[in-house]
């Protein structure tokens, strides 16, 4: 049974913890995806968010993804998780700035970029399943948070951790990574491992026809 979306959070939190293993992860055309969330404010009673946190965290590794954020799994709080363990060839992962990520929890997040530079890769979406698209993001960002217990959050982020993190805020702000994407990127999964798997999407952008910043 869905949680009713006219339950208190908290009791709808409960609801999907009580089904047990990974969350369900809601897919893009459902509008709790494009609402801007409401900032936390003790809404979870600690011991809840924390087992909260711990169920986004399993669904995250389970999907597997490098980040959940609460709208994905039905929830419109401002929370999200981010990890990244970085399991990626060496030249890819200094082509992308891709370096391992450990554990966050980001409460009430919000970023704004450090300098002008940008960067742009082939990005997924664990709500968009099956799709990937070229982004352009900030290639560093300055992070403000907080994180489950309250402590205070203000970090500085460049390479494929900032991407992560502009991601994720973004969903709590209801913008989906195809918002900002080039369209004419647009690929399969299937397509993305045939044609585009190098460490930078230089030739896609030739083939497909799009500039890169």
């Amino acid at each position: 049974m869905a949680p009713s979306d006219h339950a208190p959070l908290a009791e709808r939190v409960e609801e999907l913890l009580a089904a047990g293993g990974p969350l369900p992860i809601v897919a893009a055309g459902q509008p709790v995806l494009r609402q801007v969330t409401e900032p936390y404010d003790g809404e979870l009673a600690p011991a809840l968010l924390a087992r909260f946190v711990e169920a986004m965290r399993a669904t995250m590794h389970a999907a597997p993804g490098v980040g959940l954020a609460a709208p994905q799994v039905g929830v419109p709080l401002r929370i999200a998780v981010i990890e990244d363990p970085a399991p990626v060839p060496e030249e890819v992962a200094v082509a992308r700035g891709r370096v391992p990520l450990p554990l966050r929890v980001l409460v009430n997040p919000s970023y704004e970029p450090v300098g002008t530079a940008r960067a742009a890769f082939f990005e997924g979406c664990l709500s968009v399943p099956g799709w990937q698209a070229v982004v352009a993001r900030h290639a560093e960002v300055r992070l403000r948070a907080e994180d489950e217990h309250g402590a205070a959050v203000d970090e500085v982020f460049t390479g494929w951790p900032a991407r992560i993190v502009q991601h994720e805020t973004d969903h709590l702000d209801g913008v989906l990574y195809l918002d900002r994407a080039e369209p004419r990127s647009l690929s399969t999964n299937e397509a993305v491992a045939a044609r585009w798997t190098q460490p930078t999407p230089r030739a896609a952008a030739e083939a497909l026809g799009f500039e890169l910043p």
